[in-house]
């Protein structure tokens, strides 16, 4: 059976689900878990790409690196990259997700257009997708976060925090990247999406401190989405915890309800004119 074929309205909906933001949208995150349940290694390869980095480069060229200075304190290079492949990972799964696939069921498979012929409303459409997304880089966070407890890389107890900060990630990247999906045209459009994404990967300090790129550079690097869940995550899991972490959680909260709700108004501008 295909994902689009899946039927909506006989699915169960758990008590947790239905406090997500109406039973609509769990209901729709619960009919894209069906839809998944036989192909399951989809979802379970989005966790070896941070994984096979951090063996390849925290690991292999953390041994030529050694150490790094953060907050003047001296830590493996494997410990310093380790946090942003985290980060990175919650990007790349929620932009994934809330990209790729909502581009097909919204142009191709007309899944809305189904979903919206019932008493659901746009906006929980929306919350429905991101919510979809947070479950999968939520499975990823957790079982990165166990490979970096296994190796030695988590070097404080605000590390608990770091799951819940990965999924604030996520629910960045979700809102914004199914906003702008809901104005893509074609596929072609995609390419944006990976010349915004790829360059945040490399120079969002994931690999280097801050400090070495020329003060110019620094301020755009420090206004990017992925430098504040990077700053935040390597923050919670060395130690280095102040009032400054603060502003990353307010910027990337606001980045993903502002994201949410242009969401939630394009989908009905589309699909219910």
């Amino acid at each position: 059976m295909s994902e689009h074929a899946v039927p909506l309205r006989i699915l169960p909906t758990p008590l947790l689900l239905r406090r997500l933001g109406g039973r609509g949208s769990a209901r729709l995150i619960e009919r894209h878990a069906r839809a998944y349940r036989h192909a399951w290694l989809v979802l379970a390869s989005g966790f070896f790409e941070p994984l096979f980095y951090l063996l390849s480069i925290g690991v292999g060229i953390g041994e030529l690196v050694g150490t790094v200075s953060v907050a003047g304190h001296a830590i493996s290079f494997t410990s310093f990259v380790a946090p942003a492949l985290l980060a990175t990972s919650a990007m790349n799964g929620a932009i994934f997700d809330s990209t790729f696939n909502i581009f097909f069921r919204l142009k191709y498979a007309k899944l809305y257009d189904a979903v919206l012929a019932t008493p659901m409303r746009s906006g929980e459409v929306a919350l429905g997708e991101i919510g979809w997304a947070l479950l999968r880089g939520g499975l990823y966070a957790c079982a990165f976060m166990v490979i970096m407890l296994a190796m030695g890389l988590v070097h404080s107890v605000w590390a608990v925090l770091a799951i819940p900060v990965a999924l604030l990630i996520g629910f960045a990247f979700a809102g914004a990247g199914m906003a702008a999906t809901t104005f893509m045209r074609s596929w072609q459009d995609f390419e944006y999406v990976t010349l915004t994404t790829l360059p945040m990967f490399l120079f969002s300090a994931t690999f280097y401190p801050l400090s070495v790129y020329p003060r110019a550079i620094q301020i755009v690097v420090d206004c990017t989405p992925l430098y504040q869940g990077i700053a935040l995550l390597r923050g919670l899991t060395l130690g280095y915890v102040g009032p400054s972490l603060l502003w990353h959680v307010l910027y990337l909260a606001a980045m993903g309800s502002a994201g949410l709700a242009l969401a939630g108004r394009r989908i009905g501008r589309l699909l219910l004119r």
